[in-house]
């Protein structure tokens, strides 16, 4: 029996405006056809993703990235991360 892979689905990040001053990070986030806008307010530990449509399948996966790389990302770096979902 062969094990099956989970699909998997690459979601590329760009960081458009950061204040550690006020404790907030934004940017977007492309994965498949999708393409959403963000923004973390890491002090109230809130992550708003917008527009609605997709939201779910990107929301979680992204705040546990943001959350582990938080001090190395940079506004104009570009990052990426694997979903284990085909969007």
């Amino acid at each position: 029996m062969s094990a099956k892979r989970l699909p998997e689905t690459t979601a590329h990040v760009r960081i458009t405006r950061q204040s550690w001053q006020h404790g907030f990070l934004e940017g977007e986030v492309r994965a498949g056809d999708f393409e959403w806008q963000f923004q973390w307010d890491f002090r109230q530990g809130e992550l708003s993703v917008q527009p609605n449509l997709g939201r779910a399948l990107i929301k979680e996966p992204l705040g546990r990235f943001l959350e582990q790389r938080d001090y190395q990302l940079e506004p104009g770096g570009d990052y990426a991360f694997t979903i284990r979902a085909e969007l």
